[in-house]
């Protein structure tokens, strides 16, 4: 059994996009991020960095103790060597999964959140940071509609967990003010993807969750305001727990 302390962000679909794809049986633990339950004590012995997903494996391939997991890449490749799935066995190919899979890690992901924080979120709006996002999320789309060229998917003719990474990147593309018309090998893809049935139940299960936060002081606070001394209070606190 694998606990998946989730919330329904691109990161957090990540997971249950994998889980349902492979099949492996998991419970939800919700992670209301806008309410700060990523700072409570139990959350943060999972996930040091006070972000989800995370997860916990109740049944390690060692076969010793729950294991914990945090860091959505990590996550996957965890969850794919532990299954056999979605990653490719040859050396050829698990370079190639693994070097997309970090370009959405370090790139894809960093830069559309920060096109989404300053379109949607940001208190001021300010042109120069949002058109210095929405470029390179641009930017970006083009990349990933140039590899696809050709290609079924990103690490060729196999599903695999750069593809799932991210795809739930691109599932807001209105929101970062993109259109997918202008990448059709892209768009092909992301058509594809979004019919498979873990796809489709990924997001149903997101349904339950799936209440945009209320933006008062509290939930910005807690999404946007943390600093270094914030981490050490939240660590302090839990450790006199």
């Amino acid at each position: 059994m694998i606990d998946l302390y989730y919330w329904p962000t691109p990161n957090g679909h990540k997971i249950t996009l994998f889980l349902e794809e492979a099949g492996l049986e998991y419970r939800i633990i919700p992670v209301n991020i806008g309410a700060g339950d990523q700072f409570k004590p139990e959350f943060l012995k999972i996930s040091p960095n006070n972000k989800m997903p995370a997860i916990v494996d109740h049944a390690p391939a060692d076969a010793g103790d729950a294991l914990a997991v945090f860091e959505s890449g990590a996550i996957l490749v965890y969850l794919a060597e532990k299954s056999g799935k979605l990653l490719p066995d040859d050396l050829r190919g698990r370079k190639t999964t693994f070097e997309w899979l970090f370009w959405q890690v370090g790139g894809l992901g960093p830069m559309a959140g920060q096109n989404h924080h300053f379109s949607r979120y940001a208190p001021e709006k300010i042109p120069y940071a949002i058109d210095r996002y929405v470029n390179e999320t641009n930017r970006l789309y083009g990349v990933l509609d140039h590899r696809l060229d050709g290609r079924e998917f990103i690490s060729g003719n196999a599903y695999t967990v750069a593809d799932i990474a991210t795809y739930p990147w691109i599932v807001p593309w209105q929101i970062q003010q993109q259109n997918l018309e202008d990448f059709p090998n892209l768009k092909r893809w992301f058509d594809a993807i979004s019919r498979r049935p873990a796809t489709i139940k990924a997001y149903a299960v997101a349904q339950a969750y799936a209440k945009p936060p209320e933006m008062n002081e509290e939930s910005r606070k807690n999404l946007f305001g943390q600093t270094a001394a914030s981490v050490r209070a939240h660590h302090n606190r839990d450790n006199k727990q």
